[in-house]
């Protein structure tokens, strides 16, 4: 997995009737885009994230 300031990470719910998560990636902590990432999610709550299986990145041009 790799991301950019400015993509989007997407989680996706785990168990039935959770929501998908999205989060704007504002830092790359790891070598050449790889986790971890500091993300904002639209609440403005930040958190140090390192994505798992569940998760894809968006990249922002798309």
């Amino acid at each position: 997995m790799q991301a950019s300031v400015g993509d989007q990470l997407l989680t996706h719910g785990r168990v039935v009737g959770q929501q998908d998560r999205f989060a704007e990636i504002v830092e790359v902590l790891g070598a050449d885009g790889t986790p971890p990432y500091r993300v904002r999610f639209p609440d403005g709550h930040e958190a140090l994230v390192s994505p798992g299986a569940d998760s894809v990145v968006r990249n922002r041009d798309a």
